[in-house]
């Protein structure tokens, strides 16, 4: 409590010594609720910056140590529930994108039929970064699924999606 009164009041060395107590203790509570070790580490120095930016409008508290686990629960929880809605988000455009690749895939097809097309498809293959042609190649020629693609490449899928992405947003804007 006498930490928190000297926060209160703009004393650096009372934060920082409530930091040093209770910094251990709140990662280990932290930890019970996502294994995220880095977002817990974030999130806890988050809190601090947040209690010493907000000092002058702080409130009196009496159990200070119960105070801290309650806003860091919070915190973790806001920052799983926008993780998670962020994730959600990147699947459901993985979903449109594979969709709209079909016309794609035909167009391919279509520039192994014809020559000059498969010097212009060349050209622009050579414009890619090396992961980029590996991905196209792995879809597109070999087959493989978004997800058989992570596996081979051991990245994740959200990566293959957005490499993925980016190479075919190329590749349409070089063969137009």
């Amino acid at each position: 409590m006498a930490y928190w009164e000297g926060i209160r009041k703009g004393n650096k060395q009372a934060f920082f010594d409530l930091y040093n107590n209770t910094y251990f203790h709140l990662v280990r509570f932290g930890l019970k609720i996502t294994a995220n070790d880095e977002l817990v580490k974030d999130s806890v120095t988050q809190l601090f910056l947040q209690i010493w930016e907000k000092r002058h409008r702080l409130s009196p508290v009496t159990q200070v140590r119960a105070y801290l686990f309650t806003a860091l629960r919070r915190m973790l929880i806001d920052q799983l529930e926008y993780h998670a809605k962020i994730e959600t988000a990147i699947e459901r455009m993985g979903q449109q994108e594979a969709a709209s690749e079909l016309p794609y895939e035909e167009i391919i097809v279509r520039v192994q039929q014809d020559e000059e097309l498969k010097r212009r498809l060349y050209h622009a293959m050579q414009q890619l970064t090396p992961r980029q042609k590996e991905l196209i190649g792995l879809m597109f020629f070999e087959g493989y699924s978004y997800q058989q693609i992570a596996d081979h490449t051991s990245q994740s899928v959200k990566t293959v999606y957005n490499t993925m992405y980016n190479a075919i947003r190329q590749l349409r804007e070089l063969l137009k």
